[in-house]
């Protein structure tokens, strides 16, 4: 809002419609933990599908005390040097009108708090899948703490708060690609370099246990993704939230159109992980563009950011850095890629008035985006490094070789996620059952190497 007085007739009044709204927005932005859990539960192994899906689950409990605790106040209190906020009526939420509306905007300060708080949650569980098999819960516990500290909630501050400097700046992040998936992936890199590899990593097959919980997942994102970008334009008044809704479903699908044109391509197949990495790459790199590009542009961002990150998944082997479920390939490159894309593809005529270098805009746009790309990123890389260093070196990050090997679940948990110690009614194998295709192949196997033994 620019600075100036209000008339008490013109000042804006608590909007029942865009309340509800946003109130909906948030609880599908909650959804999406849950959803990113289970899509990163079914992409690990058998023993490791519990604590995938606690490390997104204990991100609801840590961040969400943090933000009431401080965090809201960081990230959108009273600016202080272009770096972070603060105002202490944000402190504890305490000091809040119940009916105070967030400035310049229809909604409840409460309503505006609860909506960021979904945003703060789901980031640092996001790094995660990066992390999977080896991590200790009390480590990871506190990485979530200390990183929305000193990453997230200052981060945020930087790219929405007035007063942050990329916000100053004019660098369009419509609902998160520098804040969250740039954020998210760049802190994903920081920590495997520090922690290293997996047991048995380029040696062992590490196949997804689950795909129909894969999907599930991709599908509970795609469903909760229209909360979270919809929902950042805050009401429903001029139309850019219809704008963000439309273009969300169609850079969605056509990146996932394009993640499978190049598995078919490249190794014969439309595989059901392709279709739904790749709808997750298309709603990574709308996230900052959907507001400011038309459908067409949508539909050009989508399918961009679906071949490079289909591409980037492979980057891992090629340099020997162990992301476990792709979060670098996927979150930080569709990141990268949808931030830049604003510098191209800006019409002008959505969230602002910048235009992209095919509108004319020349390449002004495209330089702003490319500060708030590089910025994010380093500052996330470097200070996720340090400290997933620290608390490797004080508590310690990884379990103990042999507590990988044999199943982090049991050892962190004491739990597993499939129990069949009931199935079948019995505790030993029949030995009459009649063989299936696959164990009487095996069956015959070793009755003719019996025979070739003999």
């Amino acid at each position: 809002m620019p600075p100036g007085i209000t008339l008490a007739a013109d000042a804006p009044q608590l909007s029942a419609a865009n309340t509800g709204f946003m109130l909906i927005c948030s609880a599908l932005v909650m959804l999406m933990t849950p959803g990113l859990a289970f899509f990163y539960g079914g992409m690990v192994r058998v023993k490791s599908t519990l604590n995938m899906l606690m490390m997104s689950f204990i991100s609801l409990g840590i961040v969400t005390v943090l933000w009431v605790l401080y965090g809201f106040s960081v990230a959108f209190g009273t600016d202080h040097g272009s770096l972070f906020g603060w105002n202490s009526d944000y402190v504890g939420l305490g000091g809040i009108g119940l009916n105070e509306l967030w400035d310049g905007y229809t909604i409840p300060v409460y309503v505006f708090a609860v909506f960021q708080l979904m945003f703060a949650v789901i980031t640092p569980a996001l790094i995660s899948g990066a992390l999977a098999d080896r991590v200790k819960f009390t480590a990871w516990a506190l990485f979530v703490a200390l990183w929305a500290t000193i990453v997230y909630f200052p981060v945020a501050h930087w790219v929405w708060g007035t007063g942050g400097w990329a916000f100053e700046m004019g660098v369009i992040d419509f609902a998160g690609g520098t804040a969250v998936h740039i954020n998210a992936g760049a802190a994903a890199l920081g920590v495997i370099l520090v922690i290293g590899k997996r047991v048995g990593f380029k040696k062992d097959p590490m196949r997804p246990h689950s795909l129909p919980l894969v999907m599930l997942g991709a599908g509970l994102l795609w469903f909760g993704w229209f909360g979270f970008n919809a929902g950042s334009w805050l009401g429903n008044d001029d139309g850019v939230g219809a704008l963000m809704f439309i273009n969300t479903q169609i850079a969605t699908a056509a990146a996932m159109l394009a993640w499978l044109a190049y598995e078919k391509i490249r190794h014969g197949a439309f595989t059901t992980l392709g279709a739904a990495s790749g709808a997750v790459a298309g709603l990574v790199a709308i996230t900052p563009s959907g507001g400011s590009c038309s459908p067409l542009g949508a539909i050009a961002i989508g399918a961009i950011a679906g071949l490079l990150c289909a591409l980037a998944v492979g980057l891992k082997f090629k340099f020997g850095y162990d992301d476990s479920l792709d979060v670098v390939g996927v979150h930080l490159i569709g990141g990268i890629a949808g931030s830049l894309l604003v510098g191209l593809f800006a019409t002008g005529g959505g969230q602002s008035e910048a235009q992209g270098l095919f509108y004319g805009g020349g390449l002004e746009q495209l330089g702003k985006q490319a500060a708030g790309v590089g910025a994010v990123l380093g500052y996330s890389l470097v200070a996720s490094a340090v400290l997933a260093f620290l608390i490797d070196k004080t508590i310690g990050m990884r379990v103990d070789e042999d507590e990988e090997v044999g199943g982090i679940d049991q050892v962190q948990h004491a739990e597993t996620a499939y129990d069949f110690s009931g199935a079948g009614g019995g505790s030993a194998p029949r030995t009459t059952a009649v063989p299936g295709p696959v164990q009487g192949a095996a069956q015959s196997a070793a009755q003719k190497n019996k025979k070739v033994d003999a």
